[in-house]
């Protein structure tokens, strides 16, 4: 037994040595398998990261830029193209304390900056308090800016790096249709955002291998992937044409000191858009960044963003559906007394003495209202929202342009007859303006929606033909017969009608005027803030243009609502027929628009008679002074035409908006505050010259009980003497 234990103790006992090599091969593998597991971290979990770190560390990419795409309009004309700037940084850490100043005084005058924002810019630290090494000072500075730097003796203080700034030859014209970019070369609005994949291309890049203080080792394998450019844009539209919508838009909107004005000129056959946009405009080449809800306003595309009641010439969609469905015809007539009762309200014509018995043909020249909710409830509610969807209301056109709505169309299952007799003469209804030309084409091409379209091709830099626009028939509406029946009708409305103010010499025109009421911030019917338009095609029996021109809150002067954008659009009309070689259809007498400013009322009333001209004015105006005139002096008109005549006192009055008077009260001898409060209680404002506005009142530009629109301007004198 003594030997066993003996042996036991001996086989248990190890010699020192052993022991440590056994602890060694322990750690030995314990550091061997954490090794290995780490190989295996840092290989198949990490290894991409790493291997791309890696890579950064010994090879320098560069970023080649891709060219953005140019623009034309349909004659080749450039439109929007990008060229060479440059980026300025100043490397603080090369610019000395003593030259801080004189620096910072150099970059503000050259580059048109803030002195005391440079000077901050080039004492820039980071978190930790260090000077960093580079900051930028300015980005899309022109060349001869950088010359003049140059010259300025700055060695490494300064760096240029190569930028790019979009260039629009044309300056404001196409603003809102082309849109702007920003300062990194992408879209932000028109086309510019909506073809941004289009036009940006995809950039390339170079890579280099290098030492490790960046710089590229002589020989070594380089990787080059070129720059795919951006494509060519080609449009629908027309410089020429657009720069004759644009003037005109800016006419309209000043002479009739308007909020806005918007227009557009398109193909009413095709659907090409030749010209679009609005006054006031911007200039895309230098947007006003620094306040965006200006540059917002100014950058809306306005006839496809904003939507209105188009008033009156949505009485175009009411013949057109009244005519198709066999409701009316050519021989119908129609009782008009001013008024028309449905569902026990009376709902009021914009003439409240009633047109009397009228023709189909007659009712639309005179824009007749009790004539239009006749036909709309006739059709019937169930008919006619077929023909409203049918003519594109609702809907958008699917142009494409950014930011377009839809309108509004209230459900059927919320009308009633008052509501549709309301609908019948384009009230209750909204759109815009592009779904309104829209849907007034297809009543006079024939019966067919088109859809719209503003781009002719789109070609990649490879040649590729990338998109391709073309005429696209949505729906036949209406039959060609009944389109036929809507042209004649719609030509005797500006030959005979309210339309008489787009006359063209030379040619036959079709259109119709529209008045509507916009809404107060409270939600009730405005009775001062109205919109006026008017939508005008020629040549009226082959229509090949067909303009529409809205003037947003027309104030003053102005005389009837048909007289604020009718001469416009004859205007553009007259111009863009001239411009394009149509040939004349019609042998009328022309007649050169007098020069009429400065001439009391009643003088160029006599002068415009001399030369067969007719005119429109205020009654009570004979002796004022003429500041304004639409048609222009020397605009070739047709003989008979009307030339409206501004004073500075005209009243707006919309020819189918229905009026409220009041009566003008007699303040004869009050002082001034009596009068003011007096004229206000009659719905009436009071105008006066500041600086003698002490006294009684001595002078009213209407005698008492004169029957006048309300919201008329009233111009009042005073006497020096103080009231007893």
């Amino acid at each position: 037994m003594a030997r066993k234990d003996t042996q036991k103790k001996k086989r248990k006992r190890l010699s020192p040595a052993r022991s440590k090599l056994m602890i060694a091969s322990v750690v030995m593998m314990a550091l061997f398998a954490a090794l290995i597991a780490n190989l295996t971290y840092f290989v198949i979990f990490r290894g991409e990261d790493y291997a791309e770190k890696a890579l950064k560390q010994w090879t320098r990419s560069v970023s080649i830029e891709a060219e953005r795409g140019d623009i034309y309009d349909r004659n080749g004309n450039l439109l929007a193209s990008s060229y060479t700037t440059y980026q300025v940084s100043a490397n603080l850490q090369k610019i000395g304390k003593d030259d801080l100043e004189r620096t910072a005084n150099i970059l503000s005058a050259l580059l048109d900056l803030d002195y005391d924002a440079t000077l901050a810019k080039l004492q820039k630290t980071d978190s930790n308090g260090n000077l960093k090494s580079q900051v930028k000072i300015k980005d899309q500075v022109e060349q001869e800016v950088i010359v003049q730097l140059s010259a300025q003796q700055f060695s490494s203080e300064l760096s240029y790096t190569s930028d790019v700034k979009r260039n629009y030859p044309n300056g404001t014209l196409f603003a809102q249709l082309l849109g702007f970019t920003n300062t990194d070369g992408d879209g932000q609005s028109g086309l510019e955002l909506t073809y941004n994949s289009y036009l940006s291309g995809t950039d390339g890049y170079q890579v280099t291998e290098t030492d490790r203080d960046g710089n590229t080792i002589v020989g070594s394998d380089e990787q080059y992937v070129d720059p795919v450019n951006g494509a060519v844009v080609t449009t629908t539209t027309d410089t020429t044409m657009q720069a004759i919508l644009e003037n005109a838009l800016e006419e309209a909107c000043t002479v009739n000191n308007a909020k806005t004005a918007q227009g557009l000129l398109i193909n009413p056959k095709t659907g090409e858009i030749y010209a679009m946009g609005s006054y006031p405009t911007f200039d895309p080449a230098n947007p006003p960044r620094s306040d965006a809800a200006l540059l917002l306003e100014l950058a809306k595309l306005r006839p496809v963003t904003d939507t209105y009641e188009p008033g009156s010439i949505f009485k175009v969609v009411t013949l057109a559906s009244a005519l198709d469905s066999g409701t009316v015809n050519e021989n119908s007539t129609f009782s008009c007394d001013g008024d028309l009762t449905v569902m026990g309200s009376d709902i009021h014509c914009w003439k409240s003495s009633g047109h009397g018995t009228q023709t189909l043909t007659q009712a639309t020249e005179n824009s007749c209202n009790c004539a239009f909710m006749s036909m709309a409830l006739n059709v019937g509610a169930e008919a006619f929202y077929r023909y409203i969807y049918a003519f594109g209301f609702g809907t958008p056109t699917s142009t494409g342009l950014t930011g377009e709505t839809s309108g509004s169309v209230t459900h059927i299952k919320y009308i009633k007859d008052g509501d549709l007799a309301r609908i019948g003469f384009g009230q209750s209804i909204s759109c815009t303006a592009l779904q309104l030309a829209m849907a007034v084409s297809a009543t006079i091409n024939g019966g067919e929606l088109l859809q719209p379209y503003v781009i002719d091709s789109i070609v990649g830099s490879d040649g590729t033909v990338l998109l391709e626009g073309e005429r696209t028939v949505i729906r036949r509406v209406i039959s060609d017969d009944t389109s036929t029946l809507v042209r004649s009708i719609l030509t005797s409305v500006v030959d005979n009608g309210s339309g008489r103010n787009a006359q063209v010499y030379g040619y036959s025109v079709g259109g119709k005027t529209g008045t509507s009421q916009k809404y107060a911030d409270d939600g009730t019917v405005s009775s001062t803030k109205l919109i006026a338009s008017f939508v005008g095609f020629a040549p009226a029996d082959n229509p090949q243009y067909l303009c529409l021109i809205i003037v947003d809150e027309p104030q003053v002067p102005v005389v009837y609502g048909s007289t604020v954008a009718a001469p416009f659009v004859q205007q553009v009309l007259s111009d863009v027929l001239t411009y394009s070689g149509t040939a004349p259809n019609r042998d009328n007498e022309a007649v050169i628009v007098p020069d009429c400013s400065n001439m009391t009322v009643e003088a160029a009333v006599a002068l415009c008679k001399s030369k067969g001209l007719t005119c429109l004015y205020m009654e009570d105006e004979l002796q004022a002074t003429v500041v304004r005139q639409a048609p222009a002096v020397n605009t070739v008109v047709v003989n008979g035409s009307i030339v409206i005549l501004y004073t500075p006192w005209t009243t707006f009055r919309a020819e189918d908006e229905e009026i409220s008077y009041v009566e003008m009260p007699d303040i004869a001898g009050m002082t001034r505050m009596r009068a003011f409060d007096a004229l206000q209680k009659a719905g009436l404002v009071m105008v006066y010259d500041r600086s003698q506005s002490y006294g009684v009142v001595t002078y009213t530009q209407y005698s008492a009980g004169t029957q006048l629109p309300e919201g008329t301007t009233v111009e009042v004198g005073f006497t020096f003497t103080p009231a007893d």
